[in-house]
């Protein structure tokens, strides 16, 4: 088993070596000289967008996309910028198709459709339906472990992760709340939240995963596998924040991560006597496939429904089955915990 681990830990780095080496559309002249005539005039052939010429208080402004757009306009609309390059790489994009050439990448990212007003429908769609498996999770598990599993005197539960796992639910929701804002307006400001988001995440989810694997009861253990981490996943975020938002470089992170968690977990299911250990194997080893489709990365079919998509549908049915073997573990815990104290 651990050499089939190995195989497809080989087969990502292979993929993204492929993947991310970068845009061929951000080069493209054509596609150039159309943003940089965009910036000019605010308009893409024939369509113009009246954000790119007014400032908030209605008054003309002049520069190089217009200024800054006003605050309201990032979650209400696209901003000038967005609509410049969109909007000249769908041109540049038919005309390759005329052209009988395949699809490229702008910007680290596949040419999408907008749907709705929504740049990437089909992911936002799944997007929401992760965070709402999520949140019934963390509320049964909540529940359980407050509601029908036996308390401490002082009406604290006595299953020893419910701290982490509660924290563990509450940024869940939140990385997969701004992965369905980024899908819908794709600007700076949500690409950053979703991104660090999604990395504090995953940092979180490998501490969450070593401390639970190794049974870590004591603080000072916890701390010592924690404090790396945590500021390795911190350094990492004001990189991208501060310095550059380097997507594949973000990405060779985020899959190591999550390679470094799933094995933590798959070695933990190999030794351990759980009784729903059997759920570990189904979310690990579906964790690696669906893993593949991310970085598998091919061109979205129809403008619509990318690699991306398919990942998130993915990690619909492994989320429920993730926290029904915490809630496994909760009851399998307390009842050890209860035969010590009697």
């Amino acid at each position: 088993m651990a050499n089939c681990y190995w195989i497809i830990c080989i087969l990502v780095v292979s993929c993204l070596v492929g993947v991310y080496e970068g845009s061929a559309g951000d080069v493209d002249p054509s596609y150039r000289a159309c943003v940089k005539q965009c910036g000019k005039t605010g308009c893409v052939g024939e369509r113009c967008f009246s954000h790119c010429k007014f400032s908030s208080d209605g008054s003309s402004v002049d520069g190089p996309w217009y200024m800054q757009e006003p605050l309201y306009l990032w979650w209400k609309r696209w901003d000038c910028k967005s609509e410049c390059h969109h909007h000249c790489m769908l041109d540049r994009e038919k005309e390759r198709a005329e052209l009988g050439q395949g699809p490229v990448k702008y910007h680290g990212k596949w040419p999408f459709r907008r749907l709705y007003g929504l740049q990437e429908p089909v992911s936002v769609a799944f997007s929401a339906l992760n965070l709402a498996m999520h949140f019934h999770g963390w509320l049964s598990f909540l529940t359980l472990v407050y509601y029908k599993l036996p308390l401490k005197p002082d009406k604290w539960p006595l299953y020893d992760y419910v701290g982490l796992w509660n924290i563990y639910g509450l940024l869940s929701m939140n990385a997969w709340f701004w992965s369905a804002v980024s899908r819908s307006i794709d600007i700076d400001l949500t690409e950053k939240l979703d991104y660090s988001s999604a990395v504090a995440l995953l940092g979180y989810s490998l501490i969450l995963a070593i401390i639970r694997s190794l049974s870590l009861r004591q603080d000072a253990a916890k701390v010592m596998v924690a404090a790396p981490l945590i500021a390795f996943t911190t350094t990492h975020i004001l990189y991208l924040h501060n310095y550059k938002m380097d997507h594949g470089w973000n990405m060779k992170v985020s899959i190591a991560m999550c390679i470094a968690q799933l094995l933590t977990w798959s070695i933990w299911a190999v030794t351990t006597r759980h009784p729903s250990r059997w759920k570990l194997w189904i979310v690990t080893v579906g964790g690696f496939l669906s893993m593949l489709l991310e970085v598998s990365d091919f061109p979205p079919y129809k403008g619509l429904v990318g690699a991306r998509a398919l990942w998130h549908a993915s990690t619909i049915p492994l989320t429920y089955i993730w926290w029904s073997f915490i809630k496994d573990d909760a009851e399998y815990r307390t009842s050890i915990l209860l035969k010590k104290v009697q």
